[in-house]
């Protein structure tokens, strides 16, 4: 009888290697997958509580993969000179198709506090002109098919150059 208890052991053994194996194949060609692409596609004020501004923000995403994605909730954040400036979350549903894109809104808020922050490093900045950005999150899609994304970059504030017209004014 011990036997029969040992083979069945084993049998149990080889079973579970087999599925951390599958499991394990499984994760490596999840790998294999390009990064979303994610574009603002429009930015809106909507009422917001007490000192707070709550903006409608409209992302595109872009799938460049040959499999479609499902979701089941969203979460952005976004910092400014390296300081956190927003954030937002929805739990929208939706599938971005394969090779394809989709525009869903994110209501994004903003404290005051954020807001003053953001006065105070820039006043204190090297070079205020010069903003930085990073936009991060996630589209939630259970446990092998969240994914993250993130995008950062720096525009100048400049003022346009002035015409001949607008230098006589002065």
């Amino acid at each position: 009888m011990t036997s029969g208890n040992g083979d069945r052991v084993m049998m149990y053994f080889r079973a579970g290697v087999l599925v951390m194996l599958a499991a394990l194949t499984a994760c490596a060609n999840l790998s294999n997958r390009d990064p979303l692409m994610i574009n603002v596609a429009g930015i809106e004020q909507v009422p917001g509580e007490g000192m707070e501004l709550v903006l409608a923000v409209r992302l595109r995403v872009q799938n460049p993969n040959d499999t479609p994605l499902e979701y089941n909730g969203v979460a952005v954040n976004l910092d400014i000179n390296g300081r956190a400036l927003a954030s937002g979350v929805s739990n929208d549903v939706g599938v971005v198709p394969r090779y394809g894109e989709t525009v869903f809104t994110i209501p994004v808020t903003i404290s005051a506090f954020n807001v003053a922050r953001q006065v105070y490093g820039t006043l204190n900045a090297e070079n205020p002109n010069e903003v930085r950005y990073e936009v991060r999150g996630k589209l939630e899609g259970g446990v092998f098919g969240t994914r993250r994304f993130n995008d950062e970059g720096m525009f100048t504030l400049t003022p346009p150059p002035r015409t001949d017209q607008q230098q006589q004014n002065w």
